[in-house]
């Protein structure tokens, strides 16, 4: 039964088009106290007369007046308050502190060309890098979460190659943890007021994906190691990887930074709340 009592906490949130060609959001919420989800619509109308800042991820939220299907799982919404603000990201002293810790990585390349190589790219768009998230909904999906990732992907390649160094070239490891998903400075827009993220429509006219970004720079630079590490790191093709891991014959190497990436997205937070209570 319907209860104005309860409260939610945002998922995810997105807009879309509807037919008649009018404003749409899908708005995913979960009951703190069951953890059960509930998908809810919301016309133009109602999105007209609410804040943008009420669907950031990890909003409470409480349904003041909405209509609920019979099992209760989905809801049309036509009015919503906010119970618990929830944080846009990590603040700015650490997010400094982040790319501080990045920076002392790049420096531990050794070879000059790639270490210059990796270093313009961070400092020329250092503005971005701070507050990009690393993903709109899965993982590390608020303001900085993207070099929060980045970090932890480092800090986990060299502990794997503190018992693989005679396989991998440190420099090559370190440049494809550092550049895997730095197409997502472009690929993402993030409201630094709301915390709310989107996808850029430009970037996505013009390229494939972040994959395909990381792999073609490093691949004119001529790095061509570092550029298929980065191809391989979504491990399938289905999943958006320009190397497929199922292919045989591969070179070892192809595979750490897959499983670097998919360990820190499987074990990040998907937003500050849970980052905060870990």
């Amino acid at each position: 039964m319907f209860s104005t009592d309860i409260i939610y906490e945002v998922v995810t949130f997105s807009i879309g088009d509807t037919k008649a060609g009018t404003k749409m959001g899908k708005l995913q919420l979960k009951d703190t106290q069951t953890g059960e989800l509930l998908n809810c619509i919301l016309w133009e109308e109602a999105l007209n007369r609410m804040d943008a800042k009420l669907f950031r991820c990890g909003n409470q939220l409480r349904i003041v007046s909405g209509s609920f299907n019979e099992k209760y799982n989905n809801c049309l919404v036509s009015a919503l308050e906010l119970i618990k603000e929830a944080k846009t990201g990590i603040d700015s002293d650490e997010r400094e502190n982040v790319y501080s810790e990045i920076t002392e990585y790049i420096n531990k390349i050794k070879d000059d060309k790639l270490r210059e190589f990796v270093s313009n790219i961070y400092v020329t768009n250092k503005d971005k890098i701070l507050v990009s998230p690393a993903a709109k909904l899965m993982h590390h999906n608020y303001i900085g979460g993207l070099m929060v990732h980045t970090l932890e992907c480092l800090k986990y390649a060299e502990k794997n190659m503190e018992i693989f160094f005679q396989r991998l070239k440190q420099d090559e490891v370190y440049a494809a943890c550092l550049l895997h998903d730095i197409g997502k400075i472009f690929e993402y827009t993030v409201d630094i007021e709301s915390g709310l993220i989107d996808y850029d429509e430009n970037f996505r006219k013009e390229w494939i994906s972040h994959s395909q970004y990381g792999f073609s720079i490093c691949m004119t630079a001529g790095f061509k190691r570092v550029a298929k590490m980065i191809a391989a790191h979504h491990g399938r093709a289905e999943w958006g990887a320009i190397v497929d891991l199922n292919e045989k014959d591969l070179e070892s190497y192809l595979y750490l930074i897959h499983h670097i990436d998919d360990l820190s997205a499987k074990f990040g937070k998907t937003n500050v709340a849970m980052l905060e209570n870990s």
